[in-house]
Parts: structure tokens; C-alpha cells; sequence
């Protein structure tokens, strides 16, 4: 995901290859050279696995907690410029004051990220199995916020997942469901957000029809109108999204 103020670019998470890396940049005018610095949200190897190639390449500061840097740091080159961030902490990359939040997952020190700059806000909250007190405080008053929708219940349990891994991300600890999703994308509605990104739709246990249609009611029911009161938009599983403007 690239986030951009004015000159300033920032990269959350980096777990393809660094040619499709270059290829989606591209679409924008940028190169990787442009990057300047990559927020790490946790350790799971589709996060990740592009971080080490684009350090190679460029010199971008790559910002993780101390549990994630512990798994990053044996695969990266030499010269890499890495930061120890902890949540709640307050950094700055340029113009963007930056906030990591802890989430409940199960990648120990995962984060998700509330960036401000120029008086708006962006949130990026995914990979969490509940959305707890603290991950609440920190999105409220994002103008613009990805969430996660990862799983239609009914076609988790119903699905071809192995039993522990159908355990695995209905727990406290995994994924999102379209329902759990719907009532973050609300709590951020009620207090101002107009714009919601569903994102980590599973490709097993999901669609994104599904996934719009579920959280789009659960908003319906709170009294908030998609379209009128607040946008909601799907993040392709595959390949480069939509430009949005926070």
C-alpha cells in the first residue's frame, strides 16, 4: 500500500516481489527510488517478503516493532536503515506524523498504522481478529480508513479450510469477519470517516459482493448511508487499486 504526501511516499508492507512493486509504482508515476520509508505491520511472510530485495535496492527506512525486526533483520542486506517503533509512540516521516496501534493477531508486535498530515487522517487496520479499545481510539477520526473483511462466516465453517485453521482465523487472534468489519466500519462512521477500504478479503471464504453487501448493511443499520454518508470500496486482492484522497 503507498500512502503520499506532497514529495514524501511511504510503502505499508511490502510482501511482493519488487518487480510488481515497480510495475504498480509505475501506474503513479513513481519508482522505488521515490520511497522513503516502509511501515511494517507484522511478520507474516505475505507482509514481508518483498522488504529485503527493495533494501537492496533503494535506501528506505524500514519501521517495525522489536518483534518484527527480530524476523526481518537475518534477510535483510548490510546496509539497511531499520527503526524500532513501539505503539502508541509518535514518529514523523517528513510531513506525516506517524502512530502504530497494536492489533490482535498472531504475529507477536503486530501494529496497524493512523498517519496524519495536513490536518486529515488515514487509518490502516487489517489483520486482527477483534477490534479492541485501543485499535477503536486510535482510528477515531480518520477521514479515510482500511479495514478488514476477510471472511464470510457461513462460508469459513462451511468451506474446505482443515479444522485448526478454520479455528485459527475465527479466533481472537486471526482474521475479521464481513459482520466484525461492518461494526468497525460503523464505529469510524459515526464519527466522521467518509471513506472505508475493505481489504484481506479471503479468496476462500469471501467475495467482495459478499463482503460489500455485509458491511453495507450493518452501516445501513447504524442509520449510515454508502454512498451518502460514507463511501465503501474494495482493495483488490491482486495487483494495484484505486488512487484515494484522504
Amino acid at each position: 500500500m503507498l500512502l503520499s504526501s506532497g514529495d514524501a511516499h511511504i510503502l505499508i508492507d511490502v510482501g511482493i516481489s519488487l518487480r510488481r512493486v515497480r510495475s504498480a509504482l509505475s501506474r503513479v508515476g513513481l519508482t522505488p527510488d521515490d520511497i522513503g520509508a516502509v511501515l511494517v505491520t507484522h511478520s507474516h511472510s505475505d507482509h514481508i517478503n518483498g522488504i529485503p530485495a527493495l533494501a537492496e535496492r533503494v535506501r528506505s527506512r524500514i519501521y517495525a516493532t522489536s518483534e518484527t525486526l527480530d524476523v526481518i533483520v537475518p534477510n535483510m542486506p548490510p546496509r539497511s536503515e531499520l527503526e524500532l517503533i513501539s505503539p502508541g509512540v509518535e514518529f514523523s516521516v517528513r510531513d506525516m506524523s506517524v502512530r502504530a496501534f497494536a492489533t490482535s493477531h498472531d504475529a507477536p508486535g503486530s501494529v496497524g498504522y493512523a498517519i496524519e498530515a495536513a490536518g486529515r487522517k488515514f487509518v490502516l487496520a487489517t489483520d486482527l481478529g477483534i477490534v479492541t479499545p485501543e485499535v477503536l481510539k486510535a482510528a477515531r477520526g480518520a477521514n479515510v480508513a482500511v479495514i478488514e473483511a476477510n471472511h464470510d462466516r457461513e462460508m469459513l465453517w462451511k468451506g474446505a479450510y482443515p479444522y485448526m485453521i478454520k479455528r485459527r482465523i475465527a479466533s481472537d487472534v486471526g482474521h475479521l469477519s464481513n459482520e466484525a468489519g461492518g461494526g468497525l466500519a460503523l464505529s469510524l462512521a459515526e464519527v466522521g470517516a467518509g471513506t472505508l477500504i475493505l481489504a484481506h478479503l479471503s479468496t476462500e471464504n469471501n467475495t467482495p459482493e459478499l463482503a460489500l453487501r455485509t458491511v453495507g448493511d450493518v452501516l445501513s443499520s447504524g442509520g449510515a448511508s454508502v454512498g451518502k454518508d460514507v463511501g465503501l470500496y474494495i482493495a483488490p486482492r491482486v495487483g494495484a487499486g484505486d488512487t484515494y484522497e484522504v
